[in-house]
């Protein structure tokens, strides 16, 4: 099979896990142009794939303005970014493989799904959830017949404290003009897991959810502004303490993206918490996104599904299906099982998965697993079913803006209707 080259816009994070994986199968994929504004960052991957000068670049509009150079064009940008350098390389014949979300707006979506479908490229969305043993093993079961028909789906998304503040208060995507809504960039893959695994359509939604906790009214009296000052009347027992959750050298993923530099130092730590807002208060921070909201959601033959997304736990999913002929229930923090009842033997099973380097570990195979999807799917020999189209995926974030829309409303949304008219802007 052909090796893919890939040309990558955005060198933050989700860009280095990605390309590191590639790196480690030479005989499938080869990195030969980066674009990414942050010196550090753009020269990391240039030193690690070995990418010529002439190949890397500060802004997308320098490297998409060399043409087409590569097959598959990696776009990893913030949210608010991913239009312009999207609708570009689509233009100019690239595959496209986006992070998630799609686009941070509803329109930008559209407009992206349009053009990919116009063009007749394939943009596969990194719904990584997807790609892991575990809901590959789920899909099977379900499609299997191994609980009957689905009625009802309860998931809940444990965001966990730690991961709230750092990347949901403090971080890149605590503020909605900065990113979108919670569930728009933090649970669009949770929503689109749902309707995958049951493989209908949506009839109507309905959200509650608020920010109730991280606000400036529950700052400890006499708090700083940043935790590094020494001065807090209670940081010395304060979970979310910026020193205590930072300085320890036990979180590369925490602290590399505070420090912004991937090879990160304590000095480079210590200067993003005088300086950024990972050393802010969480108290004290500019963050407007929700730390908790729940979901009712209805499909076609009367499924009902809830959907509950929460900052305050240690962290990790877990999903209870309920069937005509029995039900399942799993976690994806540490388990590598999947607990079956079946309502004829009146029996408790026990199912395995492959758990590729642990469900935490990786977005539990999720990372690799998208990899080597994309590497089949652009050989065209991809066996699989987790890879949607773009209009697929397009058709599950609306479903995302739609719940956003409710819980701001406080309505409930026939989506049916909501879709149509989406579609007929």
């Amino acid at each position: 099979m052909k090796k893919i080259t890939v040309a990558v816009i955005g060198g933050g994070n989700r860009a280095q896990t990605y390309t590191g994986i590639m790196r480690k199968i030479p005989e499938q994929y080869q990195v030969v142009a980066v674009a990414e504004p942050v010196y550090n960052k753009r020269e990391f991957i240039q030193r690690k794939h070995k990418i010529p000068d002439e190949m890397c670049f500060e802004t997308w509009e320098d490297l998409l303005a060399q043409g087409k150079i590569a097959d598959l064009c990696m776009i990893t940008t913030m949210d608010r970014l991913r239009l312009g350098p999207a609708m570009k390389a689509i233009e100019l014949g690239y595959h496209l493989m986006l992070e998630k979300p799609i686009a941070s707006t509803l329109e930008e979506c559209k407009m992206i799904t349009e053009a990919a479908e116009k063009k007749g490229v394939k943009v596969i969305l990194c719904t990584v959830l997807r790609y892991t043993g575990l809901f590959k093993k789920v899909k099977d079961l379900i499609d299997d017949g191994l609980i009957g028909d689905v009625m009802s789906i309860n998931h809940e998304e444990g965001v966990g404290d730690v991961h709230q503040t750092h990347s949901y208060v403090r971080g890149n995507w605590g503020n909605v003009k900065k990113s979108a809504d919670m569930l728009v960039q933090k649970s669009c893959h949770d929503i689109d897991i749902i309707q995958w695994l049951i493989d209908k359509k949506c009839k109507s939604v309905q959200s509650y959810g608020a920010l109730t906790y991280f606000t400036k009214k529950n700052a400890p009296e006499g708090s700083p502004y940043r935790c590094i000052e020494g001065t807090c009347p209670i940081g010395d027992t304060c979970p979310y303490n910026a020193v205590n959750l930072y300085m320890p050298d036990n979180s590369y993923w925490m602290r590399s993206t505070a420090s912004g530099v991937f090879e990160c130092e304590d000095e480079h730590v210590e200067k993003a918490l005088r300086e950024t807002q990972y050393g802010v208060c969480v108290f004290k921070c500019d963050n407007d996104v929700v730390d908790h909201q729940t979901v009712n959601m209805l499909f076609e033959d009367d499924i009902t599904v809830t959907f509950t997304m929460n900052a305050f736990n240690k962290g990790g999913r877990h999903m209870h299906i309920m069937g005509t002929k029995g039900e399942l229930r799993f976690a994806t923090e540490g388990d590598t099982i999947i607990n079956h009842y079946d309502f004829i033997t009146k029996k408790d099973y026990v199912i395995e998965y492959n758990a590729k380097g642990g469900i935490t570990g990786a977005h539990g195979g999720g990372d690799d697993g998208i990899v080597q999807a994309i590497y089949e799917e652009l050989n065209g020999c991809y066996e699989g079913k987790s890879i949607p189209t773009i209009r697929e995926s397009y058709y599950n974030h609306v479903i995302t803006f739609a719940i956003e829309d409710a819980r701001k409303n406080g309505t409930v949304i026939d989506f049916e209707k909501y879709y149509d008219e989406v579609e007929n802007k």
